[in-house]
């Protein structure tokens, strides 16, 4: 967990200088341009300034900087919209926030250096991966308390739902493993290995293949969560994050080292585009794709990225806080 947040703040140092002014950059015109719902936004958490930029993802701007425990990373929205869920890596806890008046409306304690969150699929239950506890837990979203504590790998970073809820896989860096949880009981019951320093994990619809972004190296690892079988897709130095799309088509790849999203035909198995974001030390953190946009954090740049599907073209780039780590839609 301390050399990947060091290298980021070394990037951002020598490369950009981070600050809380809006602004949008767009394309030259003839572009398309990213289809949103009036009232949709998008939630970035800023990593050094212990915020959180909401975005109006019709216009790009930022609408709200709000407070958001300390060193927030991984978040998640709620499906109807009304509560964020922040982990604060530097605080133990995960900061749930009401997103129509931007009040933390809870605190809830966790492991040490919480990284990754995910909802299920019912959104009941939120999971967050504990980077130096080497555990997952799980937040009852009703009582806004935690209601187990899983053990897994060595430093998680991760974690992804399969689509029925059954299974959260968990990517362990610090031993090289996918951690499969079974959510009724609670227990892990398989750890398959997963490269060198696994730091993300999306799951396919069907459930039967794992995407896996290594981070020390060039790749990602298709695993079948069946057999453990694993399938390497060169992609480019550093790959930070990966998600699928919500049609299946692709898997996308947030490369930090050139700067750039390999998008992965998930049929085929190999990168069938390349889009860029920046040059190198743009370091394109995580990302979160809709119907029509990708929306990627740049954390050395200090921005979010909004790319069009259909084009995939940058339409926007907006400027938010130091160090962008998280983003989630709604």
């Amino acid at each position: 967990m301390a050399p990947r947040r060091a290298l980021a703040v070394g990037v951002a140092a020598l490369l950009v200088s981070c600050s809380l002014t809006v602004s949008v950059h767009s394309v030259a015109a003839g572009l398309p341009s990213v289809a949103a719902r009036a009232d949709s936004r998008v939630y970035v958490t800023n990593q050094q300034d212990d915020t959180v930029s909401v975005i109006d993802a019709h216009t790009h701007k930022v609408v709200a900087t709000v407070p958001a425990g300390t060193a927030p990373e991984g978040v998640a929205v709620a499906k109807d919209g009304r509560r964020l869920y922040v982990a604060d890596s530097g605080s133990a806890r995960v900061s749930v926030l009401d997103t129509h008046t931007y009040k933390t409306v809870a605190a809830v304690p966790v492991g040490k250096s919480p990284t990754g969150v995910a909802l299920s699929p019912d959104g009941g239950s939120l999971y967050v991966t504990n980077g130096t506890s080497n555990t997952v837990s799980v937040i009852d979203t009703r009582t806004q308390r935690a209601s187990a504590t899983i053990p897994v790998g060595r430093s998680p970073v991760n974690v992804a739902l399969s689509r029925d809820g059954a299974r959260a896989y968990v990517a362990n860096a610090g031993s090289g493993t996918l951690s499969v949880i079974d959510t009724r009981t609670h227990q892990v019951t398989r750890q398959l290995p997963a490269g060198q320093s696994p730091v993300a994990v999306a799951v396919a619809k069907d459930g039967k293949t794992a995407y896996v972004a290594d981070e020390v190296g060039t790749r990602v690892l298709v695993i079948a969560t069946d057999s453990g079988k694993a399938t390497a897709v060169n992609v480019g130095t550093g790959p930070f994050d990966v998600a699928i799309g919500p049609d299946g088509r692709y898997a996308y790849s947030a490369n930090l080292g050139p700067g750039n999203i390999s998008m992965i035909d998930t049929g085929s198995k190999h990168v069938s585009a390349t889009i860029a974001l920046g040059p190198p030390g743009t370091d394109p953190f995580n990302l979160e794709v809709t119907h029509d946009a990708i929306y990627v954090t740049n954390q050395g740049a200090g921005t979010l990225a909004v790319v069009d599907s259909a084009s995939r073209k940058v339409v926007a780039t907006v400027t938010v806080g130091a160090q962008p780590y998280g983003v989630a839609v709604r």
